[in-house]
């Protein structure tokens, strides 16, 4: 055998070597939970959609009706000496959905990660921290806006469709959270519709619904840095001012973040406290308390990122699919591994500059 065919051998067994290797890999993060949806419908945004169970195989899955029902009450009474009533039957299987419905959560995102680019929306927030390995037992909605203020009928008219094609959903449990751009959605959205939203998050965020006192119906978070240059905390400072106005505020926090600038609550997506603050609200909760038991603020904001095992770089978590009402579009992984390479890549410069645990790449 020749030196030039070896050299082909030898580079045929490492490629095929590779591939093995490749094929081998688990696939870690969401999987296959996750898909991204555009042209779903006509003023709507594009979203990426995470079920915690496996994804129907329609957009709009049959549910059982009562005749089937019927069917499987009549083989029970084949077993039971009583038999069982129809009413008390329904009763119960009403139960059981019941207990297996999960909350929804509505992530926006800021201005930076506006555009027509889906994969930009996962670079940080909700999907990023589940997919970094905070457990969430929820659903998660996470639109991108191409530019502009978040619309909150659009919002509502993708969590309608959630619930309307994911039977699973708890629609006494939907929260929104959002930063910056984000933050002004996550105000404007239970200001449109506060008998919807069962309770939200605003960071580093404000307002510009006309209807600000519809807060004070809602169990809401407002946190903000005081060292904020980018959205100045007094956007936030005028909300309250205009909620007070109306009255004294009770389901309200208010939290000002001395010296936090305008990228550091965003350790907030990552905290497992931040969503049990938000799951515990129901819209149905008699006179909707507000839940002042669990502390967010700088005794455990600092630790988010180290508890999740974050030094400010990206990874990627399998290959993600984009589901289109009228056409399908793949996002091409390597183009995904691209950015990757390249947040790295500021990651690392940014950690030799200030040689401090870099700040959350967005």
């Amino acid at each position: 055998m020749t030196n030039t065919r070896k050299h082909q051998y030898f580079y045929i067994m490492r490629i095929l070597v590779a591939l093995c290797l490749i094929t081998c890999l688990p696939i870690n993060g969401l999987g296959q939970q996750l898909h991204a949806y555009k042209n779903l419908a006509s003023e709507g945004y594009h979203f990426w959609f995470y079920s915690p169970e496996p994804p129907p195989p329609t957009l709009v899955p049959l549910l059982p009706d009562d005749i089937e029902l019927r069917k499987r009450m009549e083989l029970e009474q084949l077993f039971h000496a009583k038999p069982v009533e129809w009413k008390h039957w329904k009763e119960r299987e009403e139960a059981k959905r019941i207990e297996k419905l999960k909350p929804l959560v509505i992530f926006l995102h800021g201005a930076s990660l506006c555009g027509n680019n889906l994969k930009q929306v996962l670079n940080y927030g909700t999907l990023d921290a589940m997919d970094r390995g905070l457990e969430i037992d929820a659903y998660v909605l996470a639109p991108q806006n191409p530019g502009g203020a978040w619309d909150p009928d659009k919002l509502m008219k993708l969590a309608e469709w959630a619930s309307r094609t994911h039977p699973g959903i708890d629609t006494t449990r939907i929260y929104v959270l959002g930063m910056s751009l984000g933050g002004y959605g996550a105000l404007d959205l239970p200001a449109a519709y506060p008998d919807r939203i069962a309770a939200s998050m605003s960071i580093c965020g404000g307002a510009t619904s006309k209807t600000i006192s519809n807060l004070n119906q809602v169990p809401l978070w407002i946190l903000h840095g005081t060292a904020d240059v980018a959205v100045p905390v007094n956007c936030s400072d005028r909300v309250v001012a205009a909620m007070r106005r109306d009255s004294i505020p009770q389901r309200l926090i208010y939290s000002r973040l001395k010296g936090y600038n305008h990228s550091q609550p965003c350790r907030l997506f990552y905290m497992y406290e931040t969503y049990d603050w938000l799951f515990s609200h129901r819209t149905t909760d008699t006179d909707r308390p507000l839940n002042k038991e669990i502390y967010i603020g700088p005794r455990n904001i600092p630790e988010a990122y180290r508890r999740m095992g974050r030094k400010g770089q990206l990874k990627p978590s399998g290959n993600r699919e984009v589901y289109g009402h009228s056409h399908l579009e793949a996002i091409e992984f390597a183009l995904l591994q691209d950015s990757i390479a390249r947040a790295d890549s500021i990651a690392q410069v940014r950690k030799l500059t200030y040689k401090t645990t870099p700040t959350l790449i967005k």
